[in-house]
């Protein structure tokens, strides 16, 4: 259908996270992470996915949300990019939506601005709305410092 969009959604605590689908490689189950020594804070560590070292990326740290109850194991929503895949960490796996392209608004005033950067809009669903992710800033973690910063 035309002017239609899918998203791969998610959950970090209460609040729903979107993701186009074509950007997604797959999502797995929790993976045993290697820690990198004095990586950025939102590097959680490094997978192994099937034999290609993967980067894992806490999105709990990158958008200043509160850290993970310790008794919940994230999920991992694996991302293509040109530099090869790149694991998002999430605190439960939803389903594919899709969105009208007509409902699209701008992040709400009501995001703190360390997360409101990293957001491109949101999509109101019937009970919630959908936060969607704009990956490549997510993944520019030198920037970060700055952003966290406002």
């Amino acid at each position: 259908m035309a002017g239609e969009l899918q998203f791969c959604t998610f959950y970090l605590g209460d609040l729903y996270f979107g993701i186009e689908v074509l950007s997604v490689q797959e999502v797995i189950r929790e993976q045993a992470t290697t820690r990198v020594p004095l990586a950025h804070p939102a590097i959680n560590g490094l997978i192994n996915l099937r034999g290609q070292i993967v980067e894992a990326i806490d999105l709990r740290v990158r958008l200043g949300l509160p850290p993970r109850d310790g008794s919940a194991s994230p999920m991992n929503v694996i991302v293509r990019t040109d530099d090869g895949p790149v694991s998002l960490l999430a605190d439960v796996i939803g389903d594919v939506v899709s969105v009208d392209e007509s409902s699209f608004e701008t992040p709400p005033d009501t995001l703190r601005a360390s997360a409101r950067d990293l957001i491109t809009g949101v999509y109101k669903l019937n009970n919630r709305l959908l936060l969607v992710l704009d990956t490549t800033k997510v993944l520019q973690l030198d920037d970060a410092a700055t952003i966290e910063s406002r």
